[in-house]
This record gives C-alpha cells, structure tokens and sequence, in this order.
C-alpha cells in the first residue's frame, strides 16, 4: 500500500500541511522539523504522487533543456546537474540539441514556447542574439543560459565572463608570463561567450601594460581539434607565447597535444589556463589549471528561477551571475 502525506506526518510528529511544504520544497520551515520530515519520508519510502501533483496545480511537471552540443563535456555536465536538481523539486527534465544552428533554434524555441506538454524551457543559445530569442518567446517561461547580445525581458543565469577570464590571464601574469595568447571563439556577431572572454583577455594584459596585439587566434568552435592549428601557428612565430589561456578545457586540451607533439614542455616553456573545469581536466598530463564555474549552482538558479517564473509570470526580470573560482594546476606551474 503507498505512503501517504499522513503517514509521514504521523511518523515525524508533524502536520500533514508541514509534511506537503517540505515535499513542495517550501524554504520558511525550522532546519530541525524539516530534518525530522526527510528522515520519516527516507524511513517510510514515500514517493510523491506527481501526476496527482501536476492535475493539482495545472502543470505537467516537465520542463526542457536546450543545449547546443550534448556531447561537449561542459554542456553534459552541466546537464546532469540540471536533471539532478530538478529531479529533487519532482521535476522532469528533458532534453534535445541545437547545434547552436540559429535555424533549428528558432524552430526549437518556436515549438516548445507554445508547447501544452512542457511547463518550461531552459535555453542555452549560441546561434540567436537576445533580441531573436525575445521575440519567439510564446506562452511557455523561458530562461536563458549562458551569455546574450542584447537585453531582454526574460529571465537569465549565466557568470560574469570577463571577470572570469581577467582572473585567469592575470594569474599567467602573475606567474611571471608576459607574452599571453588567447585562443578560441568565432568572434562573430552571436559568439557571445568568446566577446566576452577576449574582453576579460584585454583587460588583463593591458592592466599588467603588455600589449595584446596579434596574440588572439580565433577557432571555428570549442573543440580539440580546432587548438591544433592555432598552436602551430604561434609556435612558428618568432616571438611566440608563453602561455596560453584558452575559451575552454576542450581547447586546452587540444593544445595540450599539440604542444606535446612539437616538444614544448609545459608549464616550462609555455603555461596553459582553460575554461570549464570539465572532469577530464584534472586528470590531464599535466593537470590543468582553469577556471570552475559553479555549475550546479547555475543549476540550481536556472531551475528555480523557472519555477518562480510559473508561480509569478509577471514578476521582475531575473538576471543572476552565479560564482566561479579559479582552479590552480600543473599546467601553469
């Protein structure tokens, strides 16, 4: 027979009413009935009827995750953090891929917006500027993810790039590198993430008064192998770099190979910064210093932001820049 609300409550000692707010993940409740209530509901085995919940409160208790590439590290990771979170408040996560295609995230956007099945849509866009994605907005809640070009009315979570990105170059720079080099990043009108990045670049290297010119070289993506040309490049300079602060883990890694191949010792010859903290990077030869978004926190904000957003459609706009640290390894000494 399944475990009810009134059976927990009468284990913990405890209102029905209390029981259902810890469920519902109601914050104002004291930090020892709340603890109580979990341990009767692991003790019991109580699982929520959600079906039952959603009829209650007219919602299907899905919502969508919109991702440009799955099989990137960062964006899987970050996925699991959502689905985890989610899972927690009785949510149903699910999730599809847009290559960053602005056609098929138009086409995506479009759908899910005015979707009946989905209560909400977490949207990590590359292809579409703010703008683009104010417009498809439909009747669906929409948070965004990652960076925009333009303000808009809908709800975003992201970090603060170019903090992010000084902090990194600034640690090179510390570490006594003065010809830095960037790497990564279209560059184009929609590549949000890498404006960013490279204003963080600038920023540091002209705060320690070096001069960033000629030493940015742009990638057609976030992928290994689109580091290998760009390190050949530098490395045939004759002024070539000491270091090398990369758009992401992913990047970094293919440079780390690259190196490798031609000889160059690391951090010795040529200190090496990424982005993402993905889980590969610790485990690198050598180990890789970068910087660690919170991603379960981005998580976490992006989920709750989406359900406030449901509770309260016409609240204020949300616009939350979750932390970051930067992570010191072997690769820059």
């Amino acid at each position: 027979m399944a475990v009810t609300l009134r059976d927990v409550a009468e284990k913990a000692g405890v209102s029905v009413r209390t029981v259902s707010n810890v469920v519902n993940g109601f914050q104002h409740i004291a930090p020892a009935t709340r603890a109580r209530v979990q341990a009767a509901l692991e003790e019991l085995n109580y699982r929520p009827n959600l079906v039952a919940r959603s009829l209650r409160q007219g919602r299907t208790g899905i919502i969508m995750l919109v991702l440009p590439e799955i099989n990137v590290s960062y964006f899987g990771e970050l996925a699991h953090e959502v689905v985890d979170y989610a899972s927690s408040c009785g949510i149903t996560v699910q999730i599809d891929e847009s290559g960053g295609d602005p056609l098929r995230e138009k086409q995506l956007l479009t759908t899910l917006s005015r979707a009946s099945w989905v209560d909400g849509v977490l949207f990590s866009s590359l292809g579409l500027r703010g703008v683009d994605l104010a417009g498809l907005a439909g009747s669906r809640p929409l948070v965004l993810l990652g960076e925009r070009t333009a303000r808009t009315a809908l709800d975003h979570v992201g970090i603060d790039n170019v903090e992010a990105a000084r902090q990194a170059v600034a640690h090179l720079i510390e570490r006594g590198r003065t010809r830095v080099a960037a790497i990564g990043g279209s560059g184009g009108a929609r590549d949000a993430t890498s404006k960013y990045r490279l204003k963080g670049f600038e920023r540091a290297v002209r705060d320690a008064g070096l001069d960033p010119t000629g030493l940015y070289l742009r990638t057609p993506d976030y992928r290994r192998g689109s580091a290998a040309s760009a390190v050949r490049e530098l490395l045939e300079r004759d002024g070539r770099p000491d270091a090398l602060f990369c758009f992401s883990d992913e990047l970094a890694a293919g440079a780390l190979r690259e190196l490798y191949e031609h000889g160059v010792r690391v951090p010795d010859e040529i200190a090496v910064m990424g982005f993402d903290d993905i889980e590969a990077s610790s485990f690198s030869t050598p180990s890789l210093s970068t910087i660690r978004p919170d991603k379960a926190g981005i998580a976490k904000a992006a989920v709750d932001t989406l359900l406030r957003r449901l509770d309260d459609p016409a609240g204020e706009r949300q616009e939350i820049n979750v932390g970051f640290e930067l992570v010191q390894r072997e690769s820059s000494g």
